[in-house]
This record gives structure tokens, C-alpha cells and sequence, in this order.
């Protein structure tokens, strides 16, 4: 899901939801749930449109979006265990001391903080500003990218970024087709060892599961046998790529 932010605004990152102008609805960033302009919808005794009902949606269903926000992986967000526990504070309306006296350090390095965390803001806005500067570049015509040349998005539990995940489309589309006889149904021929083509074969694997669904380990297994004849190791390698977590009895596994 946090790979979805790139593609929003600050405004709707804060508040939980977008409109996505080809659907006409608007979504919610949480749990994807939508809701249609011109429909109506119940809450309670009452009903409302789409544009008061996200609203009402976000506020009952995901009432944290700073905790929510906060739980994406520090790759994402930027943000330390323990600069997240001091802005979760702040945003309870603790005062410096009262921070300090909770965290065991001084007040003075509360306020310290505080000063990283409003330069830091400064510098995120104006990046921010000139990233989408060079975007809007792009969508007039007057820096043209290929494609092919875009970098793939990194998945939400890689457990560490380095140069295995810098795949372009091209080389993702041509590593697939030399590692699968068949992309539909998705026969594997053999599970590479080269961490970069091993990182885009699991990639497309994990795209055979259901995000938000539990599966037992025979499921699992049911679903990569059809895939390639060693099962384990890809089941393995799901888990150890962050692809798919399990719980520690390993009698459920879902997508990270």
C-alpha cells in the first residue's frame, strides 16, 4: 500500500482517502473500500453521498491514520522506533516535559527533536515541490521517458533495498519471459539463483495470492505446486523475501 502514496497528494495521504477520477469514487487509502458519487449510503439511521460518507468511513473504521501511517516500514517513512513514539505523543498534546519525563531524557532534547522534525518537514516540502515540478516536465512532453525504462515498485516487506531491487520494466518483462514457460497459467522453469531474477519470479508468484487472505500451509502449497515442482523452496523464499509472512506455528501465511 505504501507504494500507492507516490501517487497522491499530501492533502489526501492525510486524509485517508483519494478520488480516482477513471472510477468516478472515491477510495479509501486503508482498506480500499469505495464509494461511488451519485450513490447513497446508510450510516446509522442516516444516510449520505459519497463525498460525506468517506468521510464518516475513514473516522469510524481507521479513527488513527498517524498510528496507521507510522506502521509502514522506516524504509517508507523515514521515521525511527523512537522519533515515532515522541510524534505519537506530540500528537496526544503532551508538552516537551512531560514527553521527556515518559521517554527518560531531558526536556531540552524533546525540543531538539521537535527542531529535526520541522527542518525535516521543510525539506520533504520542498522536495516534494521539485519532484513534481520534473513529473509535470514529463506529462507536457518536454523530458520523454520510455516505459520500459520506469523502475518497478519495491514490495512493502523487502527486508532490505539494495541494488537487486533497481529492475526496469524491460528487464522485469524479459526476465519473466525467459524464467516462465507460461504466464498464464504461471509455470516456472526453474527457480534462479540470481538474487535480481529471483526477486521479480517471486514477485510475480506472490501476485497468485489474495491480499488481506489467510491460507493454511496446504493451500499454499496447493497453489505453488501448479507453479513449479519445488514447492518448499519457494515457499520458503516468499517468506524469506518478505513477500508473505506466516504466523509462528506456520498453520497460516498471507501477503505482506
Amino acid at each position: 500500500m505504501a507504494n500507492d502514496f507516490i501517487n497522491m497528494t499530501l492533502e489526501e495521504i492525510k486524509n485517508g482517502y483519494h478520488f480516482d477520477t477513471v472510477k468516478n469514487c472515491y477510495i479509501c487509502n486503508i482498506c480500499g473500500k469505495e464509494f461511488g458519487i451519485g450513490e447513497i449510503f446508510p450510516s446509522g439511521n442516516r444516510f449520505f453521498n459519497a463525498d460525506r460518507m468517506i468521510n464518516i468511513h475513514v473516522g469510524e473504521e481507521h479513527p488513527d491514520l498517524l498510528e496507521l501511517l507510522t506502521s509502514y516500514n522506516k524504509k517508507y517513512t523515514g521515521i525511527t522506533d523512537n522519533q515515532k513514539e515522541i510524534l505519537e505523543m506530540m500528537y496526544q498534546s503532551m508538552t516537551d516535559n512531560e514527553i521527556a519525563k515518559k521517554t527518560g531524557v531531558a526536556a531540552a532534547t524533546i525540543r531538539h527533536q521537535r527542531f529535526v522534525f520541522r527542518e525535516k518537514a521543510k525539506q520533504a516540502k520542498l522536495y516534494l515541490a521539485i519532484y513534481e515540478l520534473a513529473l509535470r516536465g514529463l506529462d507536457k512532453g518536454r523530458i520523454r521517458a520510455e516505459s520500459s525504462d520506469e523502475i518497478i515498485d519495491i514490495h512493502e516487506g523487502a527486508r532490505m533495498i539494495d541494488d537487486r531491487y533497481m529492475v526496469t520494466k524491460a528487464e522485469e518483462d524479459k526476465i519473466l519471459e525467459a524464467m516462465f514457460t507460461s504466464l498464464s497459467p504461471l509455470k516456472l522453469k526453474v527457480i534462479s539463483s540470481k538474487e535480481k531474477k529471483k526477486i521479480v519470479i517471486l514477485k510475480k508468484i506472490s501476485q497468485q495470492f489474495e491480499r488481506n487472505k489467510h491460507y493454511s500451509e496446504k493451500e499454499v502449497n496447493g497453489i505453488l505446486k501448479q507453479i513449479h515442482e519445488d514447492f518448499a523452496t519457494l515457499r520458503r523464499y516468499l517468506i524469506e523475501y518478505g513477500f508473505m509472512e506466516r504466523t509462528n506455528d506456520c498453520k497460516e501465511y498471507w501477503l505482506k
